[in-house]
């Protein structure tokens, strides 16, 4: 048998194979277009934003937050200061695991049940890109503890800032203020961005009232870090604009004087200068560390503070509403001259106790047996009740309220310090419109002693008491002195805000008045006398004791059977010198019992430490 032979198709073989190479150089060309395409996207149109994300996993931009102001007093005394600390802290966004993180950390620094979950809703306020802080002020063993574990801690870090600190503790807790944590509340009313890796905020007092001017402006630094997340260079920066420092009017010396003299009472001091209107101490007791609220109080210690009976955060200087009491009588007793009701020598007689005409009820007067004849010299130097009762039902309770109303009685003062009270000066319209009642002549009476329904703050009464040193200048009180760009020696000097003065139709009354006034302190039978001795020039004082509670027609007070708490407040005003006036104070010593054995001799001791006199012995 013959073999076959097939003979090749060389054309279609090679038909088969140019097919195959022109549909591999399409396929190479087209896998090659589509690498270009994406390489053009990624390299020209996209470039930006894969550059944005490469620096920001290389390079990071980090708030740099200003320095604090500085708060001084008036001789240069450091009240309020910025001290170097370490704090732990993480940012949420850059740790894996939160949770387990947070355990971590309680493990290594032995944090209680009450610091996790305060740590856990500190994590929930803050944004995710923010710090939060878990432990501030840390020891040399807790930085070392950190640092050797810090491998284990991704996204937490040991950051050195500079934090609140009040040298002179309690002593300026209500004047001075404090800071605390930015929260939820102060994000709504601040420009996050420039608050942007400040931890803390002005809460109240000056701290508050002038934290746009404390605060400073943030700064910014761009780093390079390493896949470690370390900085290895830094890139720029723009520094971060300190905080203006502050300068008061108060005078620590002062300040400290006056809470001492308070011993073991409650109450509030405010002294300031009538010139200009300057606040040269205020005090309220009892008082506060305020260093315990910079980096967080704990819940235990605040209920502590917050339920106590005394009310230690009760700021008693702005907020605190008394019955004046008798250091009324010198304003009631001009409104009398003013409006034609007495004459300086006007006289009436005191019996011990005055009635309404056609009526039986007794008002009583301070002392049992009455003062006999009294005119107005003398009705202010030994506090006659019944002159002032007659007085006040003559004027009426709403010429009364008018001419109150002059001196900011029921009014807010406009302290450059918030959370200030308007205090209460009543009137027929007042009852009215609060208890819907119509006004006894009664309630005027005891109106014209300072009793009733007259509730005023000790920063109202001290303002008061500057204005009637002044003889009708009204000035506005104030805290701050001067501010002073930080790392200039030149301060600006904050302009007095002055009204206009209080309208008069005779100058002579103020002298009447304020005569009647030393009287008080320098006369033989004044309810202050003691005040005065040995006293280098004339000083205007009037004392008052205010009643807690109403005593029966019948009934006689008597403080050894009562508590304490039901005890008398006794009160004081005084200006010096009384022709030439540089200091005014209004004490009130919550409990004292009298004025003239209590809160007078407080005065006393602030004059003398004010003029640089030798303290009493």
């Amino acid at each position: 048998m013959t073999p076959q032979f097939t003979l090749k198709d060389h054309f279609h073989e090679n038909r088969l194979i140019n097919d195959r190479l022109i549909f591999a150089a399409i396929f190479a060309g087209l896998l090659f277009s589509i690498v270009m395409v994406r390489l053009a996207v990624l390299q020209v149109v996209e470039y930006e934003h894969f550059e944005s994300l490469s620096n920001n996993n290389r390079i990071d931009i980090e708030p740099l937050p200003p320095q604090r102001g500085l708060i001084y007093d008036r001789n240069g005394v450091i009240l309020a200061e910025n001290i170097p600390t370490f704090s732990l802290e993480l940012v949420p966004e850059k740790v894996p695991d939160l949770e387990m993180t947070i355990l971590s950390l309680a493990t290594l620094f032995t944090m209680t049940a009450e610091e996790v979950e305060q740590l856990k809703l500190s994590v929930k306020q803050h944004r995710r890109f923010q710090h939060v802080v878990v432990r501030q002020r840390l020891s040399e063993e807790d930085v070392a503890r950190f640092s050797v574990n810090r491998h284990k801690f991704v996204g937490v870090d040991i950051v050195g800032r500079l934090i609140r600190h009040y040298p002179q503790g309690a002593l300026f807790a209500h004047a001075i203020g404090y800071v605390g944590r930015i929260n939820q509340r102060d994000q709504q009313r601040i420009d996050l961005q420039n608050y942007k890796g400040t931890l803390q905020i002005g809460k109240t007092g000056i701290e508050k009232q002038y934290e746009d001017i404390l605060h400073g402006k943030v700064g910014y630094r761009q780093v390079e870090n390493n896949v470690q997340g370390r900085v290895v260079r830094e890139l720029y920066s723009h520094a971060p604009e300190s905080g203006e420092d502050l300068y008061l009017y108060l005078d620590v010396n002062l300040q400290r004087v006056a809470a001492e003299s308070l011993g073991e009472y409650n109450g509030s001091i405010v002294a300031l200068d009538p010139r200009t209107g300057g606040i040269l101490a205020m005090v309220s007791k009892p008082d506060f560390d305020p260093n315990a609220f910079v980096t967080g109080i704990s819940t235990k210690a605040y209920a502590v503070l917050r339920d106590s009976l005394d009310r230690p955060l009760f700021d008693r200087s702005l907020r605190g509403r008394y019955p004046p009491g008798s250091t009324l009588k010198p304003f009631v007793a001009l409104a009398g001259l003013e409006s034609g009701v007495v004459t300086a020598q006007s006289k009436n007689f005191c019996p011990g106790w005055y009635t309404l005409p056609g009526k039986e009820h007794r008002y009583r007067c301070w002392k049992k047996h009455g003062h006999g004849t009294v005119d107005l010299k003398k009705s202010i130097s030994q506090s006659c009740d019944v002159y002032f009762y007659d007085l006040a039902h003559v004027l009426g309770i709403d010429r009364l309220h008018g001419f109150l109303d002059l001196f900011g009685f029921g009014r807010q003062t406009g302290i450059d310090i918030p959370n200030e009270s308007k205090g209460l000066s009543p009137s027929k319209q007042w009852k009215r419109n609060r208890h819907n009642q119509a006004w006894y002549p009664g309630e005027t009476l005891i109106s014209g002693i300072g009793q009733g329904f007259n509730q005023t703050t000790p920063i109202q009464l001290a303002h008061a008491t500057a204005t009637l040193a002044m003889r009708g200048a009204v000035l506005k009180p104030q805290m701050v002195r001067a501010r002073r760009v930080a790392g200039q020696k030149i301060m600006t000097l904050i302009p007095t805000v002055s009204n206009e003065s209080l309208p008069m139709e005779n100058s002579m009354h103020w002298e009447t008045v304020i005569e009647s006034m030393v009287e008080v302190v320098h006369g033989q039978r004044g309810t202050a006398r003691r005040v005065g001795n040995g006293m280098p020039f004339k000083i205007a004082g009037k004392t008052g004791t205010a009643q807690v509670f109403g005593i029966k027609q019948n009934e006689k007070y008597d403080a050894e059977t009562l508590a304490k708490k039901l005890h008398d407040h006794a009160l004081f005003i005084a200006f010096a010198p009384a022709n030439d006036p540089e200091f005014a104070v209004a004490i009130i010593v919550e409990n004292g019992g009298g004025g003239s054995k209590v809160a007078a001799p407080i005065a006393r001791k602030m004059i003398k430490q004010y003029f640089g006199m030798v303290a009493d012995e």
